[in-house]
């Protein structure tokens, strides 16, 4: 497959190599025969695909990220595949100074501000706002029935219980926006001393922002209050900022949640570390 997607590029090559950490495509970092470094990405799926596709379209202008140099659409064996250009530099790491934490706030709320586009018809992203709870529900239990092949019952039923007390403490949902649903470390690109932009797209959505504080929180937020706070004066120097103290303690119980039934689906002996982060994690959450 990955020659095929090749040829249909027309690509020479000097060498490839797939990248780690990509849990929804396959994604290879390319170097061109001239010098030039670009990515291929194949989704795992057609939706995935769509999803992207739409992205580049929609962000293209607004925020920071890779330009789309083509595309090919796939066929009955290949979801489809992406050429894009390089974000020069490496992903975000707790090693960097407030300035970095600033542009990352800055980066989310310039993505946040992009809204449903009325006269567009999208086919890949959904807009999941005006039944948001509903959306954040369907999710929970959905990975619940994987969570319960690996919870203790007891552990279990506490977590639906915690959730089902949680879920209506939340304040009105913000939105409608585009929020990444997955916006970690891994995804944002900093190189020389500046953030580069963001990448992967295929699990976007349209819906409220309170969701995707969540992940960057838990991976680089929550270790450096210097960090945190440079992070929300970015952030809040596009568009107000939802109050974190009261969203995040649910969006961190469900993530700790989601990601037990995330390993139990993609393979618990693969994920064995991030299954036992997310045991500990939910533990805590249930004391």
């Amino acid at each position: 497959m990955l020659n095929r997607v090749i040829r249909e590029f027309g690509l020479e090559l000097q060498s490839i190599n797939e990248v780690e950490d990509s849990h929804s495509s396959t994604v290879y970092r390319c170097t061109l025969l001239k010098g030039e470094n670009v990515f291929l990405k194949i989704p795992f799926t057609k939706l995935k695909f769509q999803r992207e596709l739409e992205a580049y379209e929609i962000l293209k202008g607004s925020v920071s990220i890779p330009d789309l140099l083509d595309y090919w659409p796939g066929d009955d064996e290949c979801s489809g595949a992406f050429l894009l250009s390089e974000l020069k530099g490496t992903p975000l790491t707790t090693k960097v100074s407030p300035t970095i934490a600033f542009q990352v706030g800055v980066l989310q709320a310039e993505m946040h501000n992009i809204h449903h586009p009325e006269a567009k018809e999208l086919k890949g992203i959904q807009n999941e706002f005006a039944n948001w709870s509903d959306f954040v529900e369907k999710q929970f239990y959905s990975f619940a029935e994987d969570v319960k092949d690996v919870l203790d019952p007891r552990l279990y039923k506490q977590a639906i219980e915690k959730f089902e007390k949680m879920k209506h403490q939340l304040p009105a949902p913000d939105g409608p926006s585009f929020v990444h649903m997955d916006f970690r470390p891994a995804n944002i690109i900093v190189g020389d001393q500046n953030v580069a932009g963001m990448i992967d797209f295929e699990s976007v959505r349209f819906g409220s922002t309170e969701i995707d504080f969540t992940k960057l929180y838990r991976d680089f937020l929550r270790f450096d209050s210097a960090l945190y706070s440079s992070f929300k004066d970015g952030y809040k120097s596009i568009r107000p900022l939802i109050d974190l103290d009261i969203v995040l303690p649910f969006y961190q119980f469900t993530d700790a949640f989601n990601s037990i039934g995330w390993c139990k689906r993609r393979g618990l002996e693969k994920n064995a570390l991030f299954l036992e982060e997310n045991l500990v994690r939910l533990k805590g959450f249930l004391q």
